[in-house]
């Protein structure tokens, strides 16, 4: 079989088998993104069945799957929202930092990484899923609870946080100095800021530049725009996720619905192939000797999280069945611990991918499980006499 029929058969038998796994997650109630990794492992370096042909063009369709998850994390929210976020819960999102990095930076430094590959680690043990919360929220039917404006706001403001720790990130892991480091860290926040006061003011206007009657040419424009922004953000040591970020932040709430309708199916095709391509990099024999340490750490950060949600909801003076509630929900761990995960493996220290896979398995597939016994749980303790 020359090369070309072994690349279409390989990426066709993977697509039909990431379907079916989908499918499989949806049944259980569960997030695929598990069954994704899962399955990669098999297929990956010391898997059982290689994908050696079609696994360069995995790796650059990874690449491109960063890049539309942020930009569609950016379309969910505006300027408006991220600053009132930031003034009603900041606390919240101090807590959120204070309570599940450092589990993350610890356990590094215990496994024997460099401080660069803790700070990776902690990156990992810190930020949620959003795109697997959301959802869930949204099939337990809570998105009109009243804890759920807290768990969005501790999202946002990991969302936020994104942009400025991935550039001093991957500063750390080039190997600069502090110098440098400072120098990523101010052109992101001048970035940031930047584009919210343009958004706000300007917004409209690069809505209407985007939009058309005809899909194709929106989902052209809004493609080219995103990958030229994240691939200048990545040239001048930012990060093109970061840039990516920014775009769907600068388009307007009017224009994003539309926006998200179209380049959704397109997003979770080259998001799949992110996840198969991390997993294919992950040796999966390397993951028993470090699966106590990610036992160990999904422990403590689950009780860590559900610390943060359980403050950012007593914020808002939610009751206690509520506060629990809000705090299972955001045990969950995804794309985003990944993201960083994938930056550390690609930069030279590969011994991240076992903890990161390991770990995100474990609270991919923890974390929606706990939301939902949260719930009868929650309901047990508002009939509660105490809990009145």
């Amino acid at each position: 079989m020359d090369h070309v029929a072994a690349l279409l058969v390989e990426l066709g038998l993977l697509f039909v088998g990431l379907s079916l796994l989908g499918l499989a997650a949806r049944r259980l109630g569960l997030s695929p993104i598990p069954f994704v990794l899962v399955a990669a492992l098999a297929l990956g370096e010391g898997g059982v069945v290689p994908l050696s042909t079609a696994e360069p063009f995995l790796t650059a369709s990874a690449e491109i799957g960063v890049v539309l998850l942020l930009f569609t994390l950016g379309l969910e929210f505006s300027a408006t929202e991220l600053f009132a976020a930031f003034r009603r819960h900041a606390p919240s999102g101090v807590v959120d930092l204070v309570l599940n990095a450092p589990p993350g930076f610890a356990a590094g430094l215990l496994l024997g990484l460099p401080w660069q590959g803790a700070l990776a680690l902690a990156g990992v043990t810190w930020i949620s899923s959003s795109g697997i919360i959301a959802r869930l929220l949204g099939d337990l039917g809570r998105l009109a609870n009243r804890e759920t404006p807290a768990v969005l706001s501790v999202l946002v403001l990991e969302d936020l946080a994104m942009a400025l720790f991935l550039p001093l990130l991957a500063v750390a892991l080039a190997g600069a100095g502090p110098m440098s480091a400072l120098g990523g860290i101010t052109l992101a926040v001048g970035a940031v800021l930047v584009v919210l006061l343009a958004a706000q003011r300007l917004g409209h206007r690069l809505g209407r530049l985007m939009t058309h009657d005809d899909d194709e040419q929106v989902m052209l424009r809004l493609v080219g725009l995103t990958l030229l922004v994240a691939g200048l953000a990545q040239s001048v040591g930012a990060s093109a996720a970061v840039g990516a970020f920014l775009v769907g932040l600068a388009l307007p709430a009017s224009f994003a619905d539309r926006a998200r309708a179209i380049l959704s199916p397109l997003r979770d095709l080259f998001a799949a192939t992110f996840f198969v391509a991390f997993g294919l990099a992950t040796d999966p024999g390397a993951i028993l000797p470090v699966l106590p340490a990610a036992v160990a750490l999904a422990l403590v950060t689950t009780a860590t999280k559900i610390a943060t949600g359980w403050f950012a909801a007593r914020r808002d003076g939610v009751g206690v069945p509520g506060r629990l509630r809000a705090g299972t929900a955001l045990v969950a761990r995804g794309e985003f611990s990944i993201v960083i995960a994938g930056l550390a493996v690609t930069s030279g220290l590969p011994e991240i991918g076992p903890v990161a896979t390991g770990y995100v398995l474990l609270l991919a597939v923890t974390g929606p499980v706990l939301t939902r016994i949260a719930e009868p749980i929650g309901l047990r303790l508002a009939s509660a006499p105490s809990t009145r």
